[in-house]
């Protein structure tokens, strides 16, 4: 029997308000911690800004402008035969100070038309609620999540777009990549905590105690938060199914000496599960315990939080995937590993430009791990392969790295299929060009679909399609059986 994907598979492409959108300042919308973070590059760091600053370029306040846009690039993932569109909402653009006033029409407005096209396409909309986007506004007056009070706002937020959009929309995630928060980098970005100063986005050299507190009370608030808007959405509209959304660290250890099996047993733990188990257990772990006690955060837990988090469990897991990294226990392995996030470099795999390892097999590795664990639907939201693509002379795009790159996964992905891995969905990550997250770039490239915009600026913003487009549309016609 040939091995293919479960009928109803949900292809499709991701996308973020916050990299994609454009229209910062237009339609009513507010200043989210995105329109603070300007442009990088693979050797110059992104720089969050507490101010914005004359003559300094921030990508994400054009974008490639998907809000002027959003018809032409629908057009084209149909044209793909897309069958999910994975897009996220801008807080500040439903509530530009992400309180609790009355909500922006625009913004609610807007965000129907976009659904409404999926709609019209035959897409459904995957949408994250939250997705590195926090509103200034609370991050200025309540410290973004280390406050209790902001799970408050984004309650009042979820039950307008859940009434407002109710029957439009029918999967939802809560927020992106939530686990980003249990590391230090993640506490601006993930948790809207403000930093003592201006600083690089993605680097902090050293963390007091009292900053690893508040960050955990803040993810603790998030966990809540997501446990809430569960209920929430399953109230509105039982058709409704929310996932939680965690960035995936698949890991090996560099030796097979104990201590670097007990290492990696505890990144995995730490890096997956902490954030895992809670979502969709409804508690913390085990670990949990000591994990919280070797760093000093006593959690402040109200009364009824327990209850809580039991019930809004979600109804399915997704994550983002990209690379794999290794483990070891001793510390000397990690210096000129380069990309410390994904843990020291796997001797017998190669890296992308970006010095991102690509492992497809540890994809499959992964979702075994995740399924025997929590027994869910799993989804497979971000992959990919950021590059720096040449538009030829004649305008053709040929990304044969990038094919062989999702080849590879999805081939992965179905042997994990056949390991019985109940996959339900895969939206490749940057299905059209975007700005990075993590550089600013445009040079880092995922799409399927060019967009004519650099890292300066420039550029028509005219969509054209790669050679990965036309393969990507063969995979989704056959049903991932047409993938060499």
């Amino acid at each position: 029997m040939e091995k293919g994907f479960p009928e109803g598979f949900l292809w499709g492409g991701a996308t973020a308000a916050n990299q994609c959108e454009g229209a910062w300042n237009l339609g009513g919308k507010g200043v989210s911690v995105a329109d603070l973070m300007t442009a990088g590059s693979r050797t110059s760091p992104r720089q969050f800004t507490r101010d914005l600053r004359e003559d300094t370029y921030y990508p994400s306040h054009e974008a490639i402008d998907f809000y002027q846009r959003y018809e032409e690039d629908i057009a084209l993932f149909a044209q793909m035969g897309f069958k999910v569109f994975r897009m996220s909402i801008a807080w500040t653009r439903i509530f530009p100070n992400g309180d609790d006033a009355a909500p922006n029409q625009e913004g609610l407005a807007f965000y129907r038309r976009v659904f409404s096209a999926c709609k019209e396409h035959g897409i459904e909309p995957l949408v994250t609620l939250s997705h590195y986007e926090m509103p200034y506004a609370l991050v200025r007056k309540y410290n973004g999540w280390a406050d209790r009070r902001t799970i408050g706002f984004f309650i009042n937020y979820c039950n307008t777009v859940f009434t407002q959009y109710k029957g439009l929309v029918r999967y939802w995630l809560t927020f992106n990549e939530i686990n980003v928060l249990a590391t230090p980098f993640g506490g601006l970005i993930a948790g809207g905590i403000l930093p003592e100063e201006d600083r690089p986005l993605l680097m902090v050299a050293e963390e007091t105690t009292e900053e690893t507190q508040l960050r955990f009370q803040a993810l603790h608030h998030q966990f809540m938060a997501s446990a809430q808007a569960v209920q929430l959405a399953h109230k509105i509209d039982p058709a409704n199914k929310v996932g939680c959304m965690i960035a995936g660290f698949a890991c090996y250890p560099l030796t097979p000496h104990p201590d670097d099996m007990l290492a990696v047993q505890r990144q995995m733990r730490e890096g997956n599960y902490l954030c895992g188990d809670v979502m969709v257990r409804g508690e913390y772990p085990a670990f949990a315990r000591r994990f919280f006690a070797e760093r000093g955060v006593e959690l402040r837990v109200a009364e009824g939080d327990t209850e809580t988090l039991k019930a809004g469990k979600v109804d399915f897991y997704s994550f983002s995937y990209y690379a794999s990294g290794c483990v070891s226990a001793d510390p000397e392995k990690y210096k000129g590993a380069g990309n410390m996030m994904m843990g020291i470099p796997n001797p017998y795999l190669k890296a992308s430009d970006w010095g991102w390892v690509i492992d497809s097999k540890g994809l499959r590795y992964f979702l075994n791990e995740l399924y025997g664990r929590y027994r869910i639907p799993l989804m497979v939201v971000e992959n990919g392969l950021g590059a720096d693509d040449t538009v030829e002379t004649d305008g053709t795009i040929h990304d044969p790295y990038r094919i062989a790159y999702l080849r590879e996964h999805v081939h992965e992905m179905r042997e994990a299929i056949e390991d019985g891995v109940e996959l339900m969905g895969y939206t490749p990550w940057g299905c059209i060009d975007l700005v990075s997250a993590s550089t600013g770039e445009m040079k880092k490239r995922y799409g399927f679909i060019y967009v004519d915009k650099q890292n300066d600026g420039s550029g028509t913003l005219n969509r054209s399609r790669k050679d990965s487009f036309y393969w990507y549309k063969a995979c989704i016609a056959s049903n991932g059986a047409q993938i060499d």
